[in-house]
């Protein structure tokens, strides 16, 4: 390969990795109250338990 196809696999391999590096970097975690938690811990608990009685109905 030409040594300019080198160079645009390189500069494209730098893009994606400074865009990743980008992202991960704007990124910021989401503020939530302590209600709003709350109900979505006990949301994933009963979804676990409907996830668990559904596999025992499988087995």
């Amino acid at each position: 390969m030409p040594w300019f196809a080198w160079l645009l696999i390189a500069l494209a391999f730098g893009m994606v990795a400074g865009s990743l590096l980008l992202l991960r970097d704007s990124a910021d975690k989401m503020p939530l109250d302590q209600d709003a938690l709350e109900r979505m811990k006990a949301r994933n608990a009963e979804f676990e338990k409907r996830e668990e009685k559904a596999t025992e109905r499988d087995d």
